[in-house]
């Protein structure tokens, strides 16, 4: 009774922790959508919270990895790849990302966030990194999946629908949006719903590259918690260059409330200490596909909250494409399982006839030495 009890406890402690995180992830963004509905600068906030994220993560790096390597990390080929990794995963990214926010709303973040596995499996048509193979079960979902997603895609960019409640901001068809209140969090004004949604898309497109780059620097370099302090380091300089640009009002790097700080602190230690390291637990726990597989339970915590708390600026349509989004990223994320499966028992079958042999040897050798 005491091991089943042990054994529930161990299944349900990844899966609980993991739903609190994705609700974290939503609550930070309908927070940080809120100050920009105040009026920060998206360019400004990523600033911030990635250099306060960069601070704490490059000496807790150096804690987690204690072991010593010979392995250089300022070689020349590891530092373009660190150059790149904070260009795509943290400036161009997350900055896109958050532009992109300050003009749709969280839901459609949650949506262009599910896109990320089908652009990956596009890219890697584009680029010629692997092959479709429509005969497998595998390919096909991964096709079927692309194809849906796609569509949930175009629903959420296009068809935005009626308020899930009416507002009183609104009248029949004319807009009375001279003030947009604080927590008008899922309208944008003026509206730029189909520009945030391209940038979004953009985000995720760039996402996607990071994680090709990603996979490759960690063959080169294993202490991937180093790796990801020095490219953080980088994103946030490259973060500063951009921000000067396009920000030259000294007001607008002014934090005008507590409140302000306070998120900023917050998304900087979430995104970087805390949700790096339950993700990086939990992978080691249940697998690669375990953490991708709760992406989508952020659909649910964006509807709740909307309708709990924003229920004046939460639109049918966003939520219905987001949720064919969803059904076409486990549609892909099913496909990539199989072909997991697939691979593994290709190399259990490849490798059985070579233990063979080398079992026949031994027992050959063990008969001529008697």
């Amino acid at each position: 009774m005491v091991v089943m009890t042990r054994e529930r406890v161990g299944e349900m402690a990844p899966f609980t922790v993991m739903v609190i995180m994705e609700a974290c992830t939503i609550a930070l963004t309908i927070l940080a959508k809120t100050a920009m509905t105040a009026g920060m600068s998206p360019f400004v906030f990523v600033v911030y919270a990635n250099a306060v994220g960069s601070l704490l993560l490059l000496p807790f790096s150096f804690l987690f990895h204690r072991e010593r390597t010979d392995q250089s990390l300022f070689s020349f080929p590891l530092l373009v790849r660190v150059f790149f990794l904070g260009l795509t995963g943290i400036a161009l990214s997350q900055n896109l990302a958050f532009v992109g926010l300050s003009y749709s709303s969280p839901i459609v973040v949650c949506a262009t966030g599910l896109l990320i596995p089908s652009i990956s499996f596009l890219l890697s048509i584009v680029l010629r990194t692997k092959k479709p193979d429509l005969s497998g079960t595998g390919s096909r979902a991964k096709v079927i999946g692309t194809l849906v997603s796609i569509v949930g895609a175009i629903v959420v960019e296009l068809y935005k629908g009626p308020f899930i409640r009416k507002s009183f901001f609104f009248y029949g068809n004319h807009y009375q949006l001279k003030h947009v209140p604080k927590l008008f969090v899922f309208y944008s004004a003026p509206d730029r719903w189909i520009l945030g949604g391209v940038l979004l898309m953009a985000a995720s497109l760039s996402v996607s590259l990071w994680n090709i780059i990603q996979l490759g620097t960690a063959k080169l370099y294993p202490q991937v918690m180093k790796v990801a302090a020095f490219y953080s380091l980088v994103g946030t300089i490259q973060c500063l260059v951009l921000a000067l640009c396009m920000e030259r009002d000294l007001n607008a790097w002014k934090l005008k409330h507590k409140s302000e700080l306070l998120l900023v602190v917050l998304t900087g230690v979430f995104g970087s200490i805390i949700r790096s390291n339950v993700h990086l637990a939990c992978t080691r726990m249940k697998g690669p596909f375990y953490v991708p597989m709760f992406k989508p339970f952020g659909i649910v915590f964006a509807t709740v909250f909307g309708v709990s708390f924003f229920t004046n600026s939460l639109h049918y349509g966003s939520v219905i494409g987001t949720i064919i989004i969803g059904v076409g990223y486990y549609t892909v994320m099913w496909g990539q399982i199989k072909e997991e499966q697939l691979g593994k028992e290709y190399d259990i079958e490849k490798m059985t006839p070579l233990l063979l042999e080398k079992e026949e040897a031994q027992v050959e050798e063990h008969h001529n030495n008697c």
